[in-house]
């Protein structure tokens, strides 16, 4: 049963950061007359920063990739944890489900409901398969 939860969890991750990549790619043309201003400040302002020439835009973006590989490596894992029997593995997918349930309650102050719900439910799926997951082999 546990596998399945896991699967389900990776598969809800992968979902997750499907919408992530795609409504962050688009973010610079977000509509709006206040959107517009706040994007012109955070691309056209340049300031220095630990040597180099930075925007809070280039911040933004790199922000946004560094959770698509994030939300990546939670997918991977997830999967690979839910075919491995262990104790580590055990330990490992407690971890992995505090983690996500620190993610959604992240997500849900500063960004919206929808991606704090999909992590929410990864974070329930892997709580649920780490309670039910067997010790007896091990590592």
């Amino acid at each position: 049963m546990q596998k399945i939860l896991l699967r389900i969890a990776a598969a809800i991750m992968l979902l997750h950061n499907v919408g992530h990549t795609i409504g962050h790619s688009g973010w610079k043309n977000a509509p709006g007359e206040a959107n517009r201003r706040a994007i012109d400040a955070m691309t056209s302002n340049e300031f220095e920063f630990m040597g180099k020439m930075s925007t809070y835009a280039g911040f933004y973006d790199g922000y946004g990739y560094a959770g698509t590989l994030t939300l990546l490596l939670v997918m991977v894992t997830l999967w690979l944890l839910s075919g491995v029997q262990s104790k580590l593995s055990k330990q490992l997918t407690i971890v992995t489900g505090i983690f996500l349930l620190s993610w959604a309650v992240m997500e849900y102050l500063y960004f919206f409901p929808l991606a704090a719900a999909f992590t929410l439910t990864a974070a329930i799926l892997t709580g649920i398969a780490s309670m039910n997951r067997s010790t007896q082999h091990s590592d």
